[in-house]
């Protein structure tokens, strides 16, 4: 562990996810939900908001990255939202099948996707214990 005068952990900036094709994921991650802060084509990124938090986020075109299917190890990015089984409906309306049913946890609600280069999402609910919930 470093000491206090090395450095603080502040928090998050922002998460990056490699795709291979920026165009196509920014349309993908629409279709999600996600609102897209700034798109920079020249550079290959794009920036997607997570509700009113300054972090988000950050797709990033990268030629080497293939589409992959599911399942496989990956790290998972996870997001709240006020109810799973209707996050769950709703992507399912706009063309994106879950990876599994939604399943019930200790806090609440939970359901997958992944878009077309393998990078997993998840979307939780605290029905369960609202008090844990930004909205609780």
């Amino acid at each position: 562990m470093p000491d206090e005068e090395s450095y603080e952990l502040l928090g998050f900036d922002n998460v990056l996810l490699p795709v291979g094709d920026l165009g196509e994921a920014v349309g993908f991650y629409e279709r999600a939900g996600f609102v897209v802060g700034f798109r920079f084509d020249e550079g290959g990124i794009a920036l997607l908001k997570a509700g009113k938090e300054t972090p988000g986020i950050l797709l990033r075109a990268e030629e080497a990255v293939g589409r992959r299917t599911p399942p496989w190890p990956s790290p998972r990015i996870w997001l709240e939202v006020p109810d799973a089984r209707a996050a769950a409906r709703g992507l399912s309306a706009a063309g994106i099948a879950p990876l599994d049913e939604v399943l019930q946890g200790a806090t609440g609600w939970t359901v997958e996707v992944a878009d077309p280069w393998g990078n997993v999402l998840g979307f939780t609910d605290y029905t369960k214990r609202p008090e844990l919930g930004r909205r609780g």
